[in-house]
C-alpha cells in the first residue's frame, strides 16, 4: 500500500510540473518576442559580436579588445605615446595599462631573465647591439624585450605569426618606448609591411637577428642584402628557421655566424615537450569545447612536440595514433604505447587531425576530402605550409566562421570540416603557453645573443652552430631556485673519474 501511495503522489507531481511547463511560453514565442526588439547589426555582425565576446571571456589568449569596434587598419592611424613617440603601429596605444599587468604577471613567472636582467644590468653586455626581431608578441616576449633593452640593447619587433600577438601588450611596449609593428589579425601583406617597417628605418642598422620562423631573416637576405652582410650574428629558436638557415649554409650563401636555438636542450625538453603538453588541450577546448575521452586523434610527428601532445590526450582518454618518417621516432612511439600508422590508413576514422613536423604538406586535399564529417584539423608545428589550406580556398568549398579562429569549411554534400587558425599554430593564436616554460625559452635566446655580440672575432665563422652546453645548464640552474631545489656536488675524486669538471659542463655537445 505505500509503495502505491508513492507512485500516485509521484504521479501527481510530475503531472503538476507538466503542466507548469506546458504553460511555460513557447519557443516559438520566445523567437518571435526576440526579433521584436531593435537590433542595428545584421545577422553577420551579430555572429561576429557573439564570437567574439565569448572570446574576451577566456582572457588573455583572446586579447583585450575595448568596446568602440574600431576595424579601422592600424597603418591607416595616427597614434603617438604619452611621450610624443609615433614610431611604431599597434591596434590601439589606449591597451597600455592592461597590457603593463599582462607583462607584470607574466614576470611572476619567468625568474631566470629577471635574474639575468638583475646580474648583467651593471655590466650592459648588450650594449651598443641593435636587435632586429619577429617573434610572437605576447607579455612573455615582453619580458625578453625588456630585458635585452635593460642589458643595453636597442630593439624594433614584430610578430612572426597573423594571430599570436596581445594587443594589449603590444600597447604597452609601445608606451614604454619599443618601435614594435604588429597587431592580432593581420593580413598577409600587413605582415610583410610590418616586417619592413621594422627593419628599413633611416639611419638605423641592425647587427642583430632574433627570429622564429626566418621569415625576418629572409626578408633582410633577399631585399637589404647590404644590411645582411653588416649583421653580427642571427639567432633563431624555430624548427623551420633552422632550416632556413641550415639550406643557406650548405649554398654557401650565409654570410653571418647563426645560433641554432631550436636545438638546444632547454629549448627541445622543455619548450617544445612541456609547453606542448599543456597547451594543445587548452587550445582545442578553447576553440572548439570538446571532449576528449574516446576521441580518436592522429599525431603527425613524433618529436618532442608531437610526444607533449600525444602524452596530453593519451592522459585524457583519447585513442592516439602517431605517424612519423623516423624510425627513431617512431620506435619510441610505439614503446610509448601509440600505435604506429600511415595518414592514409586512418584518416576515414579520426576525430582529430594535429599537425607538428616542421614539413610542408602533410595534410593535403586528398585526405581533406577523406576526413569524416566534424574532424578537427590543426597545426602544432611553427609553419602554417603543414596543412594545404590554399586547396580549401575554391569555388566549390564554403567557409563559415564560427568563432575567432575556428572555420567550418564546408563540402557540397554538407560534410564539414573544424579547420582551427587557418592552419597556423594553434596554441598562440588560439589559447595562451605555461610562462615558466618560455622563460626558459627566452633566457637561452637571450643568452644566445650575448653570446654572439661579444665573441671574439674567429670563434664563430659564417655558419649554424649550437648552444655551447654549459650555457644550456646555466639557463636550467636558473630555474632550480623556483623549485627550491638543491644540487648535488660531485667530489674531487668523482669529477676525476668522470672525467669532468666539477662546475660543469656534465654533458658533452653532441648530447640532445
Amino acid at each position: 500500500m505505500k509503495n502505491e501511495t508513492r507512485i500516485k503522489d509521484f504521479k501527481k507531481h510530475f503531472q503538476s510540473q507538466l503542466c507548469f511547463c506546458l504553460k511555460s511560453p513557447s519557443f516559438a514565442d520566445q523567437k518571435q518576442e526576440f526579433n521584436k526588439r531593435p537590433t542595428k547589426i545584421g545577422r553577420r555582425s551579430l555572429s561576429r559580436s557573439i564570437s567574439q565576446s565569448s572570446t574576451d571571456s577566456y582572457g588573455s589568449a583572446a586579447s583585450y579588445t575595448d568596446s568602440s569596434d574600431d576595424e579601422t587598419s592600424p597603418r591607416d592611424k595616427q597614434q603617438k605615446n604619452s611621450k610624443g613617440n609615433g614610431d611604431f603601429c599597434i591596434k590601439n596605444i589606449k591597451q597600455a595599462d592592461f597590457g603593463r599587468r599582462e607583462i607584470e604577471i607574466a614576470e611572476q613567472e619567468m625568474p631566470a631573465l629577471m635574474a639575468l636582467r638583475k646580474r648583467a644590468q651593471g655590466e650592459k653586455p648588450l650594449a651598443g647591439a641593435k636587435v632586429v626581431g619577429c617573434t610572437h608578441i605576447t607579455a612573455q616576449t615582453a619580458v625578453l624585450m625588456e630585458t635585452l633593452s635593460a642589458l643595453g640593447a636597442q630593439c624594433r619587433w614584430a610578430a612572426c605569426n597573423i594571430y599570436s600577438t596581445q594587443n594589449e601588450v603590444a600597447a604597452a611596449l609601445a608606451e614604454g618606448g619599443f618601435s614594435v609593428f604588429a597587431w592580432k589579425g593581420e593580413s598577409e601583406d600587413d605582415f610583410w609591411w610590418c616586417i619592413d617597417r621594422c627593419v628599413n628605418l633611416e639611419g638605423w642598422q641592425p647587427n642583430m637577428i632574433l627570429d622564429d620562423g626566418g621569415d625576418l631573416t629572409h626578408w633582410i637576405y633577399k631585399k637589404y642584402p647590404n644590411m645582411f652582410k653588416k649583421i653580427k650574428g642571427i639567432v633563431e629558436e624555430s624548427v623551420t628557421g633552422v632550416h632556413r638557415l641550415y639550406q643557406l649554409s650548405k649554398a654557401g650563401k650565409l654570410c653571418v655566424p647563426a645560433m641554432n636555438v631550436n636545438d638546444s636542450v632547454t629549448k627541445q625538453k622543455f619548450d617544445n615537450l612541456y609547453c606542448c603538453r599543456e597547451s594543445i588541450l587548452d587550445g582545442l577546448k578553447r576553440t572548439t569545447d570538446v571532449m576528449f575521452g574516446g576521441k580518436q586523434v592522429v599525431v603527425c610527428g613524433y618529436g618532442e612536440v608531437g610526444k607533449g601532445c600525444c602524452a596530453a590526450l593519451k592522459a585524457m582518454g583519447s585513442i592516439v595514433y602517431v605517424t612519423e618518417i623516423d624510425p627513431i621516432c617512431a620506435l619510441q612511439a610505439c614503446m610509448d604505447g601509440f600505435r604506429l600508422v600511415k595518414l592514409s590508413e586512418v584518416i576515414r576514422q579520426v576525430d582529430i587531425v594535429i599537425t607538428c613536423t616542421g614539413n610542408k604538406n602533410v595534410v593535403v586535399r586528398e585526405y581533406l576530402d577523406r576526413m569524416k564529417n566534424g574532424c578537427i584539423v590543426c597545426n602544432m608545428g611553427h609553419s602554417n605550409t603543414e596543412i594545404d589550406v590554399a586547396s580549401l580556398r575554391t569555388p566549390e568549398l564554403t567557409w563559415e566562421r564560427v568563432r575567432s579562429q575556428v572555420d567550418h569549411v564546408i563540402w557540397p554534400d554538407g560534410k564539414r570540416i573544424v579547420l582551427l587558425a587557418e592552419g597556423r599554430l594553434l596554441n598562440l593564436s588560439c589559447s595562451t603557453v605555461p610562462t615558466f616554460v618560455l622563460s626558459i625559452t627566452a633566457t637561452t635566446q637571450a643568452l644566445a645573443l650575448i653570446e654572439l655580440y661579444n665573441a671574439p672575432e674567429g670563434r664563430y665563422k659564417q655558419d649554424v652552430y649550437l648552444l655551447p652546453k654549459k650555457m644550456d645548464e646555466y639557463v636550467a640552474s636558473l630555474h632550480l631556485p623556483t623549485f627550491d631545489a638543491h644540487l648535488t656536488e660531485l667530489s674531487d675524486e668523482q669529477a676525476k673519474y668522470l672525467g669532468l669538471n666539477k662546475n660543469g659542463p656534465f654533458k658533452p655537445n653532441y648530447y640532445r
